[in-house]
């Protein structure tokens, strides 16, 4: 009984942080468009780059989500009977995901992340 009650918190646990996932990239997608209908109509002054500052946006809303939904692949996972197929399933899925968002965050920094560190070695 008790491990029951576990498995259906954890279930919608798993189901929240979907949720979640899901709602940070829609809710980024519109705050990213928004920017940058706001920046059309109203230019920023500078040189700004209003399709880089877009994308950047957009991708940092995909990350955080991907982030979540992995989160809940491994809740989700947690639930049922390990076995060795559904633990190669999650190993596939966090792959790909963790693949994505190593991707996002390269396109999003323009660098790769082995970089960033040496940076800031060079700005102390």
């Amino acid at each position: 009984m008790a491990r029951y009650m576990i498995h259906a918190y954890l279930d919608v646990i798993a189901r929240l942080l979907e949720v979640m996932g899901v709602l940070a990239i829609v809710a980024g997608s519109a705050i990213a468009l928004f920017g940058a209908a706001r920046s059309i109509v109203f230019p920023p002054p500078g040189d700004h780059n209003i399709y880089d500052a877009f994308r950047a946006r957009l991708a940092k809303s995909i990350l955080v989500g991907v982030e979540f939904l992995i989160a809940a692949d491994i809740v989700g996972t947690v639930i049922i009977e390990p076995s060795l197929d559904s633990l190669g399933v999650l190993a596939v899925i966090v792959l790909i995901r963790t693949f994505l968002s190593f991707s996002l965050e390269v396109e999003i920094e323009g660098r790769w992340p082995w970089q960033r560190q040496r940076n800031r070695r060079d700005d102390d």
